[in-house]
Formats: C-alpha cells, sequence, structure tokens
C-alpha cells in the first residue's frame, strides 16, 4: 500500500506531502506555496484529485495529483465565506464547504476534469455550521451547525441539490456545539464530537425507516481537566474498533473503544500529543494516527496497538506554520 500524507499550515500558506512508509516512517515528497492561507482539504475517493479552501479571498483550489503524489494546481473556484470544511460525495461529483464565520454551506460541481467549479447552491441561514458531511447512503448531507446544538439534516439528490430532510436535525444537549462526524463503517452508526462540553454521541440509525436516533453520549475529557473544553477533530480505524477524537486546550488524543456493532463507546485512555490538535487523521491501513500541532508547527506519527487502541510515538517531523489539517490518501497504480 502506498500512501501519501498532506498537511495544511495556514500562517505559512503551505501544504507539506509525505510518503507514509509501511513502518510508520515519513519522508518529504513536495512542498506547496498556496495562494493564500490553506485551511480544509478533502480528497476526490479516486485520489487524482485534492481539494483545498483558503482565505483571505475565499476560494476552494483544486489540485490535481500525480501519479507519485504531487500536487499540481489546476482551477479555482470562488466560496460565499471563509472555509472551515471541507467534504466530498461518495461518488466524487460534489464538494462541499462549510463557513463557520458566514453561516452557510455551499455545494460546488466537479467538472469532468475534476476541478471543482462555482457553487450552484448555498445553504443559507445555518448558525455557525462546522462541517458536512454525506452518510453512507450518498442521499443525506449533516451539518453539525454548533451554535444551534443541532445537526442539520438534507437531502442530497443526484443532481447534487440539498432539500430539508423531515425531520429537519437532530438535536444535541443545550451547549454541546456539534462539530465534526465519522460514520461506522458497517454504516449503521455515526459519531458527533462535541467542541464545547467535550462529548461524543452516538446516533444509530433505524434499519426500517433510515433515520437517526441518539442512542449515547460519552464523555471524553479527563476526570481531572479544569480547563475550558475544546474538543475538534474526530477520525474511526478503518476496521471500525477503534475512535479516536482531539481535544485542544489539553494537547490529547481521547482514546475510544468501539462495540463490535458500532452502538456503544468505552472511553480507554488519552495520548499527549502535538500541541494544539486541531486536525489528525488515520492512515488506510489503520496502523498510524497522524496529528498535526497547530502551536507546535510539528506532526507527530503514533502508531496504533491493534488489540488495546493504544497509542505509542514514533516520530515528529516539522511542516508549516499553523498546521491544521491532515489528509492521507492511498495511491493506486
Amino acid at each position: 500500500m502506498k500512501q501519501v500524507v498532506y498537511v495544511a499550515s495556514p500562517d505559512s500558506q503551505q501544504i507539506h506531502a509525505f510518503n507514509l512508509h509501511e513502518d510508520g516512517e515519513l519522508s518529504l515528497l513536495q512542498t506547496v506555496e498556496v495562494p493564500g492561507q490553506v485551511q480544509p482539504m478533502v480528497a476526490s475517493p479516486d485520489s487524482r484529485h485534492l481539494y483545498v479552501g483558503v482565505r483571505p479571498e475565499f476560494a476552494v483550489l483544486t489540485y490535481h495529483i500525480h501519479h507519485d503524489g504531487r500536487l499540481e494546481q489546476g482551477g479555482m473556484a470562488p466560496l460565499p465565506g471563509s472555509p472551515t470544511h471541507l467534504g466530498i460525495d461518495l461518488q466524487g461529483r460534489y464538494v462541499f464547504s462549510a463557513s463557520y464565520s458566514y453561516n452557510n454551506v455551499s455545494i460546488h460541481a466537479i467538472g469532468d476534469d475534476g476541478v471543482a467549479l462555482a457553487p450552484h447552491q448555498v445553504l443559507e441561514d445555518l448558525q455557525a455550521p462546522h462541517s458536512a458531511n454525506i452518510n453512507p447512503t450518498n442521499q443525506l448531507l449533516m451539518i453539525p451547525a454548533l451554535k444551534e446544538d443541532h445537526i442539520r439534516l438534507y437531502d442530497f439528490s443526484l443532481k447534487g441539490e440539498a432539500n430539508a430532510h423531515d425531520p429537519v436535525q437532530l438535536s444535541t444537549a443545550p451547549g454541546a456545539g456539534p462539530r465534526h462526524m465519522a460514520f461506522h463503517p458497517n454504516q449503521h452508526f455515526v459519531y458527533c464530537a462535541n467542541e464545547l462540553n467535550g462529548t461524543v454521541d452516538v446516533y444509530q440509525k433505524d434499519v426500517t425507516r433510515g433515520e437517526y436516533h441518539a442512542v449515547q453520549t460519552l464523555d471524553i475529557i479527563p476526570a481531572d481537566f479544569t480547563g475550558d473544553r475544546w474538543t475538534a477533530d474526530i477520525h474511526i480505524t478503518p476496521d471500525g474498533q477503534y475512535l479516536y477524537a482531539s481535544e485542544r486546550t489539553s494537547s490529547l488524543l481521547a482514546i475510544i473503544k468501539v462495540s463490535k456493532d458500532g452502538s456503544e463507546l468505552e472511553l480507554v485512555g488519552h495520548h499527549a500529543t502535538q500541541t494544539q490538535p486541531r486536525g489528525f487523521n488515520i492512515d488506510h491501513s489503520g496502523q498510524y494516527v497522524i496529528t498535526a500541532g497547530q502551536k507546535s508547527d510539528e506532526i507527530e506519527v503514533a502508531s496504533i496497538d491493534k488489540a488495546t487502541g493504544k497509542l505509542t510515538t514514533l516520530k515528529h517531523y516539522p511542516v508549516g506554520k499553523g498546521a491544521m489539517w491532515v489528509t492521507i490518501i492511498e495511491l493506486h497504480a
């Protein structure tokens, strides 16, 4: 398996690309100077294109991914707000850009050349949307609106149009602040990291009606923690056994064991990582967690213990300033 790790560093306007070797070592492949403060990134399902949100001139950039993982800029499309998170549908036909500050989510078709186009729809009146997530059916768009304490739901059509779902939302605890989401590989459960109260909510999909309902809320913060809770990112291993979530104030990753059917979470520990870990990701083999430190200007590679889910730091690597997003692709011949 050949994998490439991309790290976005907005303060130095750079993307660092690394080869990820089977032993967890990274080797620098390319440093890309980006025309703007690069923030969220998402790769196409076929690993041929990387979409990148930039500011202060709000835009989504398309980079073509060469056979060796190197990037070449291929286009730029305008955004209606500062990009906070980018998502993509499962067929690689549409990019979603959530703007926390501008209270909207824009939908962009992708051309035959893989380049994201100007938005054809903008969902307005969302209070601080922090991500846009397509569910495993590719027919339901789930948007955590942090200041609403709701996950807003939209039916998503083959033509790339989003319309309010019935019901229109899932509700969290008051003051939770829903932020990022991760879907279990079995497609029956989705997990939402809540920024402001340091919890993860578990939602189960009803097998008959197809609707989601909450089944558990797990506190992921250490018992002796006394600071402001500031949860950020969440990811699940490819086999669905372990879930990880980052907490920025304490610079920790929460290690969470997932039950066999995906319905129940158990906090099993914490891992001290890079300073202010806003973004991290898990490689496609499920062996490594790579975490960016927004205040350390480094990334950490940690190995996953398959028996316990616990993490062991392997090595740190310098990147750009304010590193905050990690995207990992598997290269295909």
